[in-house]
């Protein structure tokens, strides 16, 4: 045996760190997943990065178009359904729902990485019955928790960053924070103009999840030692699923 694979053995041996395993994630992301597989599964820096990416665009959309003008778009923008719920509230409801309103837009804006982790431990979930139980798989809920935050890399600090510069060049009246970043059609149509549905639909064929599903299913087949394709059977499966439920919301309260 050569230096060079003496060294590359030993490389292997230790595993990647942290560093590596993110950058690998944009050009090799089977790389990380096969270190994630050998049990290296430390995640803290997809989450500061996540997080990072998130602090960015809050101050942004903080300065740029602030949050009394956010909660006075989703007003306009509301389901018919909430509108009528909203005019059957007292003038004191009203006045303190407006009073209110920008407060509990911006708390709720910032839990959003909060419900990130939420929605990544619920993935991991699914995941681990799904590709362990219908694909014969064998992987653990900490790697596959470790695979969705890493893969996340690939969807959510990009759309925050985008979205971060997309409040730079619109009118802060028409700054949609449900849309906010130019990844997907519907970012680019009127909530107003369409059925409710429709804009759901085409809101959640966006790029950077789909990135994000293909990765994912990388790494989930990789961790459970499967095929690829049963990766992407059962990550695909999930977001299908649940772009049906969005859909299907969408048109009850329209």
């Amino acid at each position: 045996m050569n230096d060079f694979e003496v060294q590359s053995a030993l490389a292997e041996t230790r595993g990647l760190n942290q560093w590596q395993r993110v950058s690998n994630i944009y050009s090799a992301p089977s790389k990380t997943f096969e270190d994630i597989k050998r049990g290296n599964r430390s995640w803290w820096l997809p989450l500061l990065i996540t997080l990072l990416s998130f602090a960015v665009f809050y101050a942004v959309v903080s300065t740029k178009v602030t949050w009394t003008q956010v909660y006075e778009n989703e007003q306009r923008n509301i389901p018919e359904f909430f509108k009528q719920m909203q005019e059957r509230q007292p003038p004191e409801a009203k006045a303190a729902a407006a009073k209110n309103g920008p407060i509990g837009q911006a708390v709720s804006v910032a839990l959003s990485p909060v419900g990130v982790v939420i929605m990544d431990v619920i993935a991991a979930a699914l995941l681990l019955a799904t590709i362990n139980f219908g694909f014969g798989g064998k992987a653990t809920f900490g790697s596959l928790f470790a695979v969705t935050l890493y893969a996340g890399l690939v969807m959510w600090p990009l759309k925050w960053l985008l979205g971060a510069l997309a409040s730079f060049f619109v009118d802060p009246e028409s700054f949609n924070i449900q849309n906010y970043a130019p990844t997907n059609v519907g970012a680019f149509l009127s909530r107003q103009e369409m059925p409710l549905s429709l804009y759901a639909l085409v809101s959640s064929l966006d790029v950077t999840a789909i990135w994000c599903m293909v990765v994912t299913g990388i790494g989930v087949a990789t961790v459970a030692g499967v095929k690829r394709n049963s990766g992407y059977i059962a990550v695909f499966g999930w977001w299908i699923v649940g772009i049906l439920i969005g859909v299907g919301f969408a048109t009850i309260v329209s």
